[in-house]
């Protein structure tokens, strides 16, 4: 038998497939979290109830942030305890908070509350009310032992509050209030476990039995996911706003707990339901704002510390383990806050089954280190083979002292894979004659080194290829993916699946019967071998060489290979550079022609000048005083300037050029040409008039 070489277990908790599922403990990303979400601002929170919330959020996770905000919150404190108009809830919240901070109160001003509060809760109408007054004599009451707190009417405040129950058990705000609410009840119960915690005398017995019998209809009313997740749903909407199952199941595990905790005698829920609803508060993973946050640290902190049962919660180091013969898998049994229970002996079952329907059922016991406080499993069974399998836990426990009960559930499923290397045997390609199947060219390989085989074959040979693959303990092992893909020059691919029958892995490629397959395209072709698997250790990609295959020409009519994709890269490289081509110039006349016409063109201009000679043109008008002589000298330079335009425009300049200066000239011409004729105009009306 093969020696099994490095197994590893891939515990793929992200994919459970059965009736439970594995949740993790609170982590350091919830701490994370709680102080990210809970800031205080400048030193204090905005109020008394957010400020509770945080404290209890860190101490639950054992954050220290009391000092940062203790000297501001307990002056808040004592001044809302010292105020005689505070509202019930008020009062509640700065207890609450004192109970965490330990802020330093005046036992006068606590005793000067409890008459406030017993008279509260006489005259209370109104559920919160019942809540927020009892809660402040239990809180008073663990402060100070002198404060007298005690309730002489408890029967008849405990029956006030019972009035409010639902016959599904829920709960109502008030008597006015038709609606049940299950967020209600969680508040109905930690009130009434108050009222039993102060009352003067024993609280009747067949009262306890009734809110034992609702709690019990409150759990048959509970929602389920498909991994056993339990949750107390909540569709009232009201002035006290939606509440939904996040809080609703918070409330209902905090009144229970509380409840449990007063009660002589243990409650009878169901411990799978009690699993169920840690399931669902450590599902809703970190919550996003402060107030689920809250709600899921305190229900878990309650669940945790509780006369019902306490969950367990099984767990792993990650969401993905490697686990060789030489490791250890480790599982870890936690509370749902990760603490984990001394005096608890937890026996871990893993029960191995192949996907297979014929596979045999392995029973194992993990090993228990007593220093590290984890369960381990030490090897695989010696006769486990490479596969799929299934991971089951069961968790049997048993409790040193017989007093704490822990929730478990049932067995926990997770798929595995059993990976390992296989065995590559006898590897060999071969070109085979058409027509008797002898072998012509017959080449051995090597798929764990490197292939450059080179083969020749026509269209009425075949070409075959095969091997073997063995499991590590002999068996014959059959991968997800075997392809054969044959590659042409012109980058053209055909790839076939390898067959296999038990050991043996072969395929032939009849060359006459996939001429039209491979386009009639003669010429080189690479060849490449993939196979490959979840469970293959050394799965391969493997180059193996070529072969050169003559097929006969195409007829007209055949069907030609398919236009080759074109990389979406290539779209943004660089394009090829475009030379510009101007058309061939005119042909031109010849020099002496160009010189006589521009002779002709100058004719005109002299004869302009001989007839000012002609004419006896003088300068008697010409303006003699400083000022209209510069202008008319600007004048006529300015006329000079345009006239020089016109040449520039006939020899160089474009049409836009020439306008661009003639406007900015104009402009001046127009101006200098006004004075210097105004001038004229009126040296010529002063002779007239003389």
């Amino acid at each position: 038998m093969t020696k099994v070489l490095g197994f590893v277990v891939l515990l793929a908790l992200s994919a459970l497939i059965c009736e439970a599922a594995i949740f993790k403990p609170i982590s350091d990303s919830h701490r994370s979290a709680a102080l990210e979400l809970f800031t205080p601002t400048h030193g204090s929170f905005s109020s008394l109830e957010k400020t509770y919330e945080a404290l209890r959020t860190f101490e639950v996770l054992g954050i220290e942030k009391q000092s940062d905000i203790r000297a501001s919150t307990c002056t808040s404190v004592v001044d809302t305890l010292s105020s005689s108009s505070s509202a019930l809830k008020d009062l509640f919240q700065a207890l609450r908070v004192n109970g965490i901070l330990k802020c330093e109160l005046n036992k006068k001003a606590l005793a000067g509350i409890a008459p406030r509060l017993k008279d509260a809760v006489n005259s209370a109408s109104s559920l919160l009310d019942y809540y927020y007054s009892v809660g402040s004599l239990v809180l008073i009451k663990g402060l100070s032992s002198v404060v007298e707190v005690h309730l002489e009417s408890a029967d008849s405040v405990f029956r006030a509050i019972k009035a409010f129950s639902q016959s599904d058990g829920r709960w109502r705000y008030s008597s006015n209030n038709p609606e049940s609410s299950t967020y209600a009840a969680g508040i109905a119960l930690e009130s009434l476990a108050g009222i039993i915690s102060l009352a003067s005398s024993e609280i009747d017995q067949s009262l306890i039995s009734m809110v034992k019998d609702d709690i019990s209809k409150l759990f048959d009313g509970l929602e389920k996911y498909d991994d056993g997740a339990y949750y107390f749903d909540e569709k009232l909407v009201d002035a006290h706003g939606h509440q939904g199952p996040l809080s609703a199941s918070s409330a209902v595990v905090r009144g229970i707990t509380a409840f449990a905790a007063v009660s002589a005698e243990k409650l009878q829920l169901p411990g799978d339901k009690i699993l169920g609803l840690a399931r669902f508060l450590l599902g809703a993973g970190v919550p996003g704002n402060a107030k689920d946050l809250y709600y899921q640290i305190d229900a878990l902190a309650s669940l945790e510390n509780n006369r019902v049962s306490i969950p367990l919660v099984l767990s792993l180091p990650a969401s993905v383990l490697s686990l060789t013969r030489k490791n250890q898998l480790k599982v870890n049994v936690n509370t749902v806050l990760g603490s984990a229970a001394p005096s608890l002996t937890v026996k871990l079952k893993q029960i191995f089954s192949s996907g297979s329907k014929d596979a045999s059922v392995i029973d194992q016991d993990l090993k228990f280190d007593h220093k590290n406080a984890v369960h381990y499993l030490d090897a695989l069974p010696k006769d486990i083979d490479v596969g799929s399998y299934t991971f089951s836990f069961e968790v049997l426990l048993h409790d040193s002292d017989h007093k704490t009960i822990y929730a478990t559930g049932g067995r926990t499923k997770v798929p595995i894979y059993i990976t390992g290397a296989i065995k590559v045997d006898n590897e060999e390609i071969a070109v085979l004659d058409n027509d008797i199947g002898n072998a012509e060219t017959r080449k051995k390989l090597d798929f764990a080194g490197e292939n450059a085989i080179s083969l020749s074959a026509n269209h009425l040979q075949k070409l075959r290829l095969s091997f073997q693959l063995t499991s590590p303990l002999g068996h014959s092992f059959k991968p997800h993916q075997a392809f054969l893909k044959l590659r042409h020059e012109s980058k053209v691919d055909h790839i076939f699946v390898v067959g296999n029958s038990g050991k043996q892995f072969e395929i032939i490629l009849d060359f006459l019967g996939l001429v039209e397959k491979f386009f009639y395209l003669s010429g080189r072709y690479d060849i490449q071998l993939t196979v490959g698997d979840a469970v293959m250790e050394n799965s391969f990609l493997q180059p193996l060489g070529s072969v050169e295959l003559d097929f006969p020409e195409p007829p007209e009519k055949a069907a030609r290979p398919p236009p080759q994709a074109v990389d979406p890269s290539s779209r943004f490289g660089p394009k090829a550079e475009i030379a510009h081509v101007f058309r061939v110039p005119e042909k031109r006349p010849p020099r002496d022609l160009s010189y006589a016409f521009l002779a002709l063109v100058l004719l005109p201009f002299l004869g302009f000048l001989v007839g000012l000679l002609r004419l006896h043109v003088n300068l008697k008008n010409f303006p003699t005083a400083s000022g209209p002589a510069m202008f008319a000298i600007l004048f006529h330079l300015l006329i000079a300037a345009v006239l020089s335009l016109y040449v520039l425009f006939w020899l160089q300049w474009n049409l836009f050029q020439t306008l661009r200066v003639l406007g900015f000239l104009g402009i001046f011409l127009l101006f200098v040409g006004h004075r210097t004729l105004s001038h004229l105009a009126s040296t010529s009306a002063k002779l007239k008039s003389a």
